[in-house]
């Protein structure tokens, strides 16, 4: 009896609602500021992350959003309401949200749906709804919503009543879970939020992997196989934040990262420091040819259609009968590849364009070539 009564109570909480899907027809494009900066978040980094997107060209790219993460928060005040350190945030969030938006951007926050945030700030457990109408007041368009501090909660029960205050606090906020994947919220989470998390957190290496639970981008790569039919324009699979320039992998390793996220349909959430980026980190992250596979009307979440070990090949349907095909190469020797379109369900004329070197190859029927070791050739299949 107990436990029917347990489950009543998680049914009759996620009472069905639907988040706005017009928020997020596209993967959300921006930058967050944990993978670099972590707790060292300021009024004054956030104001040069809005400045630097605009004179590096990433707003000019499509990204949108800057997002504080952890540690913006102090305490809450007599009356419950979220501080923001007064220190490190001398203006307040509204004035600095005010800021982001004079710039033609979007400003993001986080928080964390238990009693405190992963860094031991306050959470939004039981202030839901007025935490909720304070975002919207302060100007906040999109929160990211961890999973810290939440012994005993249920994540469709707490990340519901976090969804239905954002939806019912008159401004549009795009609603970001972070609970790591592990109420495999690809099954529920469509109606009330906008992306999640479909794993644990991404590391600024090739394949490491933490014993807490941290880990590789091509760890996590492997972990998107199967969840390609839940994604779509408004609700998104999140693979977490890249870690494009931050120095843990070399270019050709962030090449390929970069690559994956856009054939993948992720959010586009730069984590490096956008301020003092080298040219090769700032022509990847505004590469507008990989930037527009990603941001494809059709919302499709590209899917590995080869596997020969180190060798794989994985495929995204565009737009007007287009294809984006990634011929991958995970192992350190060079590879020799001889590929045929058709084996891959690809039918039909199409004239081949690499997004990296931004030239055409022509009208070709497949590849056949070397690929170097931890590299990609991503191309566009453009139908004839």
């Amino acid at each position: 009896m107990k436990k029917i009564a347990f489950l009543f109570l998680i049914l009759s909480s996620v009472v069905l609602f639907a988040q706005k899907p017009d928020l997020a027809k596209t993967p959300p494009m921006g930058w967050n500021s944990w993978n670099k900066f972590a707790c060292n978040v300021s009024e004054k980094l956030i104001k040069e992350a809005a400045d630097a997107m605009i004179s590096t060209g990433m707003k000019d790219a499509g990204y949108e959003y800057i997002v504080i993460d952890d540690c913006w928060q102090i305490k809450r005040d007599e009356q419950g309401n979220i501080v923001a350190d007064p220190e490190r945030f001398p203006s307040g969030i509204k004035a600095l949200a005010d800021y982001v938006h004079s710039k033609g951007l979007k400003f993001g926050l986080y928080s964390d749906a238990g009693t405190g945030t992963c860094q031991n700030r306050p959470g939004s457990s039981t202030f839901e709804e007025k935490d909720a109408k304070q975002y919207a007041a302060w100007g906040v368009d999109y929160l990211k919503y961890d999973w810290c501090n939440t012994n005993g909660l249920n994540q469709q029960v707490q990340y519901t009543k976090m969804g239905k205050a954002l939806e019912a606090s008159g401004r549009d906020i795009v609603f970001s879970m972070c609970e790591w994947g592990g109420s495999n919220p690809w099954y529920w989470a469509k109606d009330v939020a906008h992306l999640w998390r479909s794993t644990g957190d991404i590391q600024d290496c090739w394949d490491c992997k933490r014993d807490w639970g941290g880990m590789g981008w091509t760890l996590i790569l492997d972990q998107q196989e199967g969840l390609e039919k839940y994604a779509g324009p408004g609700h998104w699979n999140d693979p977490d934040m890249l870690e494009v320039g931050n120095g843990g992998m070399k270019d050709n390793e962030n090449r390929s990262h970069f690559s994956f996220w856009c054939l993948l349909a992720a959010p586009l959430m730069a984590g490096n420091d956008i301020m003092n980026m080298s040219d090769a980190t700032k022509e990847i992250l505004t590469n507008k040819e990989a930037i527009a596979v990603n941001q494809d009307v059709l919302g499709i979440q590209g899917s590995k259609k080869l596997d020969e070990g180190n060798f794989e090949v994985w495929v995204k349907p565009l737009k007007g009968g287009d294809y984006a095909v990634i011929l991958f190469n995970r192992g350190d020797p060079t590879v020799n590849v001889n590929v045929k379109w058709a084996d891959f369900g690809i039918k039909g004329k199409f004239k081949a364009r690499d997004l990296w070197k931004k030239s055409d190859i022509g009208v070709v029927d497949g590849f056949k070539g070397g690929i170097e070791k931890h590299d990609v050739l991503f191309l566009k299949l453009i139908k004839q």
